[in-house]
């Protein structure tokens, strides 16, 4: 009885994705998930279903950037078949649950460390991959190994060729650091077990039932390298396990797996693939697929656009990943199980990359799914504490900035999408906004987040605003007048970093614009980019942007000058940065919209020439056809929307800016049973520009499409030409503007330096240059009372200037900077080399008063990979009793405090005698980054050159990620009394 319910829910589950079991799928045909593996794309070839909780997958790879994934194409080993890996992601995690099919005598080890392992070597040529099935012959144990399954349900077929006994690894060590883990042999065909670990998700939960289809003869359970004998259960940190299969030629193996427990893995299995039908399960994969890629069918004459545009649909549909049990359980972000009552739980929210396109994609084809990931997103807000911005397995991983659950909700609610607890929405949304971690305070506070309170500081108040103007947009639609006040003016803080006289989005330190300035450095005032590819980022405001820019011909002028620009960026290496034209960089999502700007500015054909550049040169049909990390759909997801004609340059508004379309046709087969058709008469590979369009028969003179227009079902007609001169009529352009009273920007200081010794020239500028100027220098809050800034301002002494504009009535935010006279005889000898990046603006910066603050990367501290030497010249014999140098620990970022410092004194620069030896006494294995001071008090002596030594960490020890690696000594302010 068990049995036959459930295959009868096993039929229901694909009866539910109206699926004919005798319909051939054809649009899978143009499936090929070995594009972006190769290259940085970062993806896998392996079994999956559209958002499914399993993606069983071969493993070729076992760290770096590039094995990201767990496969690289470049690759020619495998060392087993995971059941959970993500796709495109700069990070690494999952790889979960491994099994491996091997033949002859059993070896545990892998083979990674150059000895005989169960891994295998391949050839691409023996390799297969299409939606819903993987496989590839293993050459060293004579396998050939298939893949397949449902949701939450790994289907392993292993044909053995060879005529030795055949095997199957399990390996629980595989990948990341496991925290806790266990097997149990239930009997002689099906093995439980489950696996705490600890990567990027810091405490990732997964729990496995496996079943074969044959009995094992014997089996073997490891711990360590110890084999147990007669234990049909173990519990540890390094287990793995072997099952030999003596003379049996095939071997089916079935994996249910769970994040909440063995029970609800052994639900998922018994639910989804009740029976041994291998090719069943496989055809019924390829089913769900075909329907699923459906959603949009195009028509053109070139096959591979047609194969880069579906594998582009089919990675967009990859993720999130389902992570809720047939039962409705789910680990929740408090990592306590709950059950969903109304929705389906989800997991791995790339948001930084995916409220770009992904997400708007979703709320034209996958409009369903879009309520469960913000009512997800709801329920990950209950149980941990906030939204989301890029959570895995139920972990916040604190990666990536802002808060961009928020503009996926906003998008989402204003294209109709409103079934969710619209109330909890914008408490959530404002709980996000108004904490003051991640440079959140420095931001109310000041208007824009100073450089010296918080790394990245420009991204995070560019991204923040935008932010904020989604929440004001949906607390206006839900009829909260005054928090959508408030937060339209926190959408304009962009503002008070954009520089008009360089025409850039800068940092400001202490005030004043960070220089030098070069706006092709990659720095840390930039998230994965630099200032050229960050300086357009205000979607929610663009007619606010062009206006602070000078008008259109300055926003033009910076778009050409931002594709015609050297390649070539300085500063730090960023490996994010690729796929280049000019300095827009396509391989990394800050510069997704701007080839889209051209429209809002009146100039719809440098958009299109531009589009159909990028989208001729940036994918490929072939294994690096990516030009930068896939990231969870985003990057395919850019492609999807763009080959039809428009893109979502505004997430949050009800529009598509139209850019030019890749395919003939492309027609919207939505949720609501109608159908968008576009058409492009005319396109050829010249023929990229639009002359007229059509909408539902009616001419049409816009630039964009409404939402609801694709929704109510209908047809676009481009009628495409070779020559931008051939345009029959002036386009209407889209209109990105807050419509609220602007805010004033706030002033900036210019000076060439944050001390000196006799005088220093101060200017205080701001980009109205209406507005009134009123400042103090003892520190005190200025007003309309205060002096009125008229000239430079020359400074004797030190002093703490403060700034606010005052236009109509209305202030700015108060602009303070501080700056000291320092003693002119002292001066600073550094011996050893300090890295570019982390020069904390030169030697000078270790005695000017200003000590670092709690973060490494606000380019306060300066950082050494070698041993420390530092002689500071006092300029005379001095009386000294107490020095002290101060230091910063990040272990998660390499960076330890010095094992010791020494202190050495001297009068005559050569003969020093030791003063003092201060030892760390902090933990070196704590990672909470920490800040200390190393002291030396003694009675008064009378000094001239004081020289410093502080010995590095050294080489980073086997139990840290960064194993064998250089570690990092940060240093700044070096005080003397």
């Amino acid at each position: 009885m068990r049995s036959f319910l459930s295959f009868t829910l096993f039929i229901m589950v694909f009866a539910g994705c109206n699926l004919d079991l005798k319909e051939k799928p054809n649009l899978t045909a143009f499936v090929d998930p070995f594009i972006g593996t190769g290259g940085h794309g970062h993806t896998y070839p392996g079994f999956s279903m559209p958002f499914g909780m399993v993606q069983l997958s071969p493993d070729t790879r076992l760290s770096g950037w590039d094995g990201c994934s767990g496969y690289h194409y470049s690759d020619s080993i495998i060392y087993g078949f995971s059941h959970t890996h993500l796709s495109g992601t700069g990070v690494s995690d999952y790889g979960d649950i491994l099994f491996m099919p091997t033949a002859g005598d059993i070896v545990l080890n892998n083979g990674a460390d150059g000895t005989k392992g169960y891994s295998s070597g391949f050839s691409h040529a023996n390799e297969e991959a299409i939606a819903g099935y993987y496989s590839v012959f293993l050459d060293d144990p004579k396998v050939f190994a298939e893949l397949t399954g449902t949701h939450r349900v790994g289907f392993h077929k292993y044909s053995f060729k060879g005529n030795e006994p055949g095997n199957i690894i399990l390996d629980l060590v595989h990948r990341d650091q496991v925290i806790s883990s266990n097997i149990r042999v239930v009997s002689e065909n099906e093995i439980e077990g489950s696996r705490l670990s600890n990567a990027w998700a810091k405490e990732q939960h997964i729990y496995f039932v496996a079943h074969f289809s044959e009995n094992f003869e014997s089996y073997g359970l490891s711990k360590g390298s110890i084999i147990l004998s007669g234990h049909n259960e173990v519990e540890g940190k390094a287990l793995k396990a072997y099952f030999q299969f003596g003379d049996e030629k095939e071997i089916l193996l079935k994996v249910g797996i769970s994040a909440v427990s063995i029970e609800g893995a052994r639900k998922n299995l018994i639910a989804e693939i009740p029976n041994w039908d291998f090719e069943m399960i496989k055809e019924s994969a390829r089913n769900v697929w075909d329907n699923k890629l459906k959603a949009i069918e195009v028509a053109g004459d070139d096959e591979d656009k047609k194969k880069i545009f579906y594998t582009a649909l089919y990675h967009s549909l990859l993720a999130p990943n389902l992570f809720m049990d047939v039962d409705s359980n789910y680990r929740g972000t408090d990592l306590r199980v709950h059950k969903a009552l109304s929705h389906t739980n989800y997991s791995v929210f790339s948001l930084w990359d995916t409220f770009r396109a992904t997400h708007p994609l979703f709320t034209i084809i996958e409009r369903e799914k879009t309520l469960d990931f913000i009512k997800t997103f709801l329920a990950q807000y209950e149980h941990g504490g906030q939204l989301p911005v890029w959570e895995l397995a139920g972990n916040y991983t604190g990666c990536m900035i802002g808060y961009h659950a928020i503009p996926v909700i906003a998008d989402a609610f204003v294209k109709g999408i409103t079934g969710f607890d619209q109330d909890l929405a914008l408490k959530a949304m404002k709980h996000s906004a108004e904490q003051d971690h991640l440079g959140l305070g420095s931001y109310k506070k000041h208007g824009y987040i100073r450089a010296e309170d918080e790394p990245e500081s420009v991204s995070k108040t560019l991204e923040y605003a935008y932010d904020d103007w989604c929440i004001g947009k949906f607390a206006k639609e839900i009829g909260d007048s005054l928090t959508h006040q408030a937060y339209m003016e926190r959408a304009q803080y962009y503002k008070n970093i954009y520089d008009s006289e360089t025409g850039f989005m800068r940092a400001k330190v202490n005030g004043t614009w960070f220089a030098p300035f070069d706006p092709s450095e990659v720095n840390f005032n930039y998230t994965e980019a630099n200032s050229w590819q960050y300086s357009l980022f205000a979607p929610h405001d663009i007619g606010g942007l062009v206006r602070i820019m000078g008008g259109p011909e300055k926003m033009e002028a910076y778009l050409d000058n931002l594709f015609s620009a050297s390649k070539e960026t300085t500063g730090r290496k960023q490996a994010d940065i690729t796929g280049l034209i000019g300095q827009y960089a396509h391989g990394n999502e800050p510069s997704h919209h701007m080839a889209y700007l051209y429209n809002y500015i009146g100039k719809p054909h440098k958009t299109q020439a531009r589009i159909h550049e990028i989208m001729e040169t940036m994918y490929t049909a072939k294994p690096d056809g990516l030009s930068g990390n896939e990231d969870c759909g985003q990057m395919s997801s850019w492609y999807v929307l763009s080959a039809m004609g428009f893109y979502s340059v505004t997430p949050g508004q009800d529009y598509y800016a139209f850019g030019t379309p890749m395919f003939k046709t492309a027609s919207i087969n939505l949720e609501n049973g109608n159908t968008f058709k576009i058409t492009a008469n005319n396109l050829s590979l010249k023929n990229h520009f639009i002359s007229s369009i059509k909408l539902n028969g009616n001419e049409y003179n816009k630039t964009y499409l409404k939402h609801q227009d694709i929704l109510n079902g209908g047809t676009l007609v481009f009628n495409m030409t070779n020559s931008q001169n051939d345009l029959n009529i002036v386009f209407e352009p889209p209109i990105s503007t807050i419509e609220t009273k602007d805010i004033l920007p706030t002033p900036f200081f210019k000076a060439t330096s944050r001390t000196f010794t006799e005088n220093l020239e101060i200017t205080i500028g701001t980009a109205d240059k209406e507005c009134k100027i009123y400042y103090t220098l003892d520190g005190t809050d200025p007003s309309v009372n205060s002096s009125v800034y008229k000239d430079v301002l020359k400074l004797s002494h030190s002093a703490t200037i403060r700034a606010i504009a005052y236009k109509d009535g209305v202030g700015s935010f108060i602009n303070s900077g501080t700056f000291n006279k320092l003693d002119k005889e002292r001066k600073i000898i550094i011996k050893s080399k300090h890295a570019n990046q982390y020069s904390a603006g030169g030697d000078n910066a270790l005695i000017d008063k200003i000590k670092g603050g709690a973060n490494y990367r606000t380019g306060s501290w300066q950082g050494y990979q070698e041993n420390l030497e530092v002689i500071i010249d006092l300029g005379a014999l001095k009386p000294i009793n107490k020095v002290s140098a101060g230091f910063i620990q990040d272990i998660s970022s390499w960076i330890w405090y010095p094992k010791h410092i020494e202190y050495f004194v001297s009068n005559n620069n050569r003969d020093f005698k030791l003063l003092a030896k201060v030892e760390n006494k902090i933990s070196d294995v704590d990672y909470k980054t920490s800040t200390q001071e190393l002291i030396a008090e003694f009675p008064s002596l009378q000094v001239r050159y004081l020289m410093i030594r502080a010995e590095n960490y050294g080489i980073i020890p086997d139990w840290h990620l960064g194993n064998g690696g250089t570690s990092w000594i940060f240093i700044d302010e070096i005080s003397i009394n």
